[in-house]
């Protein structure tokens, strides 16, 4: 039985400049630090960054919604470091919104704003 994200990793072929483009984008260091991963706790779950991995080719892949209080901002914040629009913010029904980005390395980095979930529950 799943049980929620714990861990969300991305290819990194260039570990130092990954590393700084997330620590801006997240706006902290990472907790872990070593030449082959890099690990962020973003709200108790992992952003990890690995350099000898690629990212999924095509459509086929999933994408992991990190929780935020505003996607519209944050949206456009990413766009303004550098990611690319893959979807523009969204409302998809019920309040919630989303949207998705793929970050300077080629992963797709999902944004999600969704009233009907407790954040504090997984504090």
């Amino acid at each position: 039985m799943l049980k929620g994200l714990r861990s969300h990793l991305l290819a990194a072929p260039d570990l130092a400049c990954a590393k700084e483009w997330y620590a801006h984008a997240l706006g902290r260091a990472p907790y872990f630090d070593q030449p082959f991963y890099v690990g962020f706790n973003v709200g108790g779950f992992e952003l990890g960054l690995v350099p000898d991995a690629r990212p999924a080719a095509g459509p086929g892949g999933g994408v992991a919604y990190w929780g935020v209080d505003d996607v519209r901002a944050t949206h456009a914040r990413l766009i303004a470091l550098g990611a690319t629009s893959l979807e523009e913010p969204t409302e998809v029904g019920g309040g919630i919104v989303v949207a998705s980005v793929v970050d300077p390395f080629g992963n797709t980095l999902g944004l999600i704003f969704n009233p009907h979930f407790d954040s504090a529950a997984v504090r």
